[in-house]
């Protein structure tokens, strides 16, 4: 086996971080993809200047609805979904099959099963399906059923695999397992993405993740420490080469949080990062939690781009009236967040 075979192999398309604004909007901008559970919402509706691109969609695995799953795949249509658990043989002939209905529209969607049983290993990884071939989820982190439990890493040699939840190191152990060279000469398995949500919820005891463990981060907020986390979750991927070299989710979609040409907001000239701490006509401080960072004021703005190539931010739709008013831009609006 050739170094650059294992170097591919452990190169993933994807790294998942699925979880709502505000730490999908900062994933985003590092570059995971972002997504959410079917049952679960990014929570940017009341926000005027977030647009999350919805690129994975997993399921509910406690409560699994197969009907419902592939009614939210089309509404969303995310590149990426987890379609179910199939802990029986019969279970994962009926996800092949909702597989293969939905690739007839979505061709090139990255569609994963997760086997729960042995025998579904090689059902999801033989199927013939339209377009890409599926992909095998090796259930991993707080799964009612890992992966160990029921089958050995040479099973899921040559095959196509996600990896589902656990942290980066454990995630790396196996990715190795199942990348190494072997006295057999085993193919390795192609890792095409992973994800882990843990540092969203071990923010609220007030600890990040880092390369060297779990750290102390009570002098930040929710925001900032999950940020934290991502940050050295990107940097530890990327050092051992299976950070995607691929365009990512911000590349092809651009940021999250749309930013005016110049830093100040159109009608006062003020830092558009900073607080206002008057009140606006849409009660704008009521709204902001600028001590916890869970939002910022840009995110809350209304940013438009014109013709005559210019991109301003207000901060309430009369101050936007009042501006266009007298610049007399009322006519010449190219695109605008909503």
């Amino acid at each position: 086996m050739h170094v650059q075979d294992i170097e591919t192999a452990r190169r993933a398309e994807y790294v998942a971080f699925l979880s709502r604004h505000p730490f999908a909007t900062d994933a985003h901008e590092l570059g995971f993809v972002t997504g959410i559970r079917e049952d679960c919402r990014l929570q940017t509706d009341h926000l005027r200047n977030v647009d999350i691109p919805l690129g994975m969609l997993d399921n509910d695995f406690k409560n699994p609805d197969l009907k419902r799953y592939l009614e939210t795949f089309r509404t969303h249509e995310p590149k990426i979904g987890v379609i179910g658990d199939a802990p029986t043989p019969d279970a994962a002939h009926r996800y092949v099959d909702a597989a293969r209905e939905l690739k007839a529209d979505f061709p090139d969607a990255t569609l994963i099963v997760v086997p729960k049983c042995y025998e579904a290993i090689a059902i999801i990884g033989e199927a013939e399906v339209p377009g890409t071939p599926l992909v095998l989820g090796y259930s991993m982190g707080y799964s009612d059923i890992l992966a160990n439990e029921f089958s050995d890493y040479a099973d899921w040699r040559g095959q196509r695999v996600h990896l589902l939840g656990a942290s980066p190191p454990k995630q790396w152990n196996v990715i190795q397992q199942l990348t190494q060279p072997t006295l057999t000469s085993d193919p390795p398995a192609d890792i095409v993405g992973l994800d882990w949500n843990g540092p969203h919820k071990v923010a609220y005891n007030g600890e990040s993740w880092s390369r060297d463990g779990w750290q102390r981060a009570d002098q930040l907020s929710i925001r900032s420490t999950v940020r934290r986390s991502l940050r050295e979750m990107r940097a530890y991927w990327t050092d051992r080469g299976v950070w995607p070299t691929t365009p990512t989710l911000r590349d092809r979609y651009g940021p999250a949080v749309r930013e005016p040409d110049d830093p100040v907001w159109a009608a006062t000239g003020g830092d558009i990062y900073e607080p206002d701490a008057l009140p606006g006509p849409d009660e704008w401080e009521t709204r902001v939690d600028y001590e916890d960072d869970e939002t910022s004021p840009l995110e809350q703005a209304i940013v438009v781009s014109y013709d005559d190539g210019r991109t301003l931010a207000y901060r309430s739709q009369t101050e936007r009236d009042h501006v266009e008013y007298y610049e007399g831009l009322w006519d010449s609006v190219v695109e605008e967040q909503v």
